[in-house]
């Protein structure tokens, strides 16, 4: 269940640090969007 739990936390992690660059992406190039 640890194991499990890991992966649901980085998953998490990076779907959310993608978020982040994505939306600061679209802040500074909004012409790309």
């Amino acid at each position: 269940m640890t194991g499990t739990g890991t992966v649901a936390n980085v998953v998490g992690g990076l779907l959310a640090l993608g978020l982040i660059v994505y939306l600061f992406i679209a802040l500074v190039r909004p012409e790309k969007f």
